[in-house]
């Protein structure tokens, strides 16, 4: 029996860089095999789906890659295509664009293309989804909701993802858009959820649907309230809501996490303008534990 293949998502909060250092771009390539690497890009929740599709297969073509394809469904009846099924399952690289979630939901999700998107994560190729993309990798998606700090009842909706990312629901352009209030609404009426609020240009790499690490110029935030105390089961519609109790990580890009423990396990700070080599916790830990010790011989020399 051969060995599961190892998988990836790639989750970008939104408005990725694509004229600088292209970071989460170049990783997404570098995930799929570079120069060898066979993508398809998805721009089906855009609104100006040519420009979205003109911007990406550039970008791609000039990280190297020749081979970008696009699977496009018009419908959910077009998403029984036999030919853009084949292309997704001929493909080491998918990327979903930003645009309306709501729309990948109905035209993705129960479909023979939603189905060859799971199929090419559970053989390893890379699936990619910025902004709207973002939202629908996780199995509950986001499809509505107020802005602002404060959680509020029943004003964000649940909708059906792509279930690639369980037991995590995904909110994007986090902080820009103050998304805070809705996601700590959604996690506290569905405690068994961690929810997970990305800002722009900031992505996470998420290995074997557990080891997530963080990339980009802003930070994700990982809300946890499963011991949380709410009020969510009898508070009036629009009424601000009690969460007292959650725990909220917030993790910058060099963070690694533990979706299943839901814990921190390393950080190397990144300061790409610094020559100096990045320090993770636990040569931090290192460090303080050698002071220490030398702290202890000065004092026992002085006594």
């Amino acid at each position: 029996m051969e060995p599961a293949a190892r998988t990836a998502l790639l989750i970008i909060g939104g408005a990725e860089d694509k004229h600088g250092r292209v970071t989460i771009l170049r990783r997404f390539v570098r995930l799929a095999g570079g120069r060898k690497a066979s993508l398809v890009i998805v721009p089906t929740a855009s609104s100006i789906q040519e420009e979205a599709v003109e911007v990406y297969s550039g970008l791609f073509h000039r990280l190297g890659v020749t081979d970008v394809a696009t699977v496009n469904p018009g419908s959910r009846l077009e998403a029984d295509d036999p030919e853009l099924v084949a292309a997704l399952d001929r493909a080491t690289g998918v990327f979903m664009t930003g645009g309306n979630q709501l729309k990948l939901s109905q035209y993705l999700v129960g479909t023979p293309l939603g189905e060859a998107i799971a199929r090419a994560h559970q053989r390893g190729a890379v699936v990619a989804g910025t902004s709207a993309g973002a939202s629908i990798m996780s199995q509950f998606m986001i499809s509505l909701g107020d802005e602002g700090v404060t959680p509020r009842q029943r004003t964000s909706q649940l909708t059906a993802g792509l279930g690639l990312l369980p037991d995590v629901i995904v909110d994007q352009h986090f902080d820009q858009r103050s998304r805070y209030g809705r996601l700590l609404s959604l996690v506290a009426s569905s405690p068994n959820l961690l929810g997970m609020g990305i800002d722009e240009d900031t992505a996470v790499e998420v290995s074997d649907g557990r080891h997530l690490t963080v990339l980009g110029s802003g930070a994700v935030l990982v809300v946890d309230a499963r011991h949380a105390i709410t009020d969510a089961h009898e508070a009036r519609r629009d009424a601000p809501l009690l969460v007292s109790g959650a725990v909220v990580h917030a993790l910058p890009a060099g963070a690694t996490f533990d979706l299943h423990t839901a814990t921190l396990t390393d950080f190397a700070e990144q300061h790409p303008d610094s020559p100096a080599a990045p320090k993770t916790v636990a040569s931090k830990q290192a460090a303080e534990a050698a002071g220490g010790r030398r702290k202890q011989v000065t004092a026992t020399v002085r006594d």
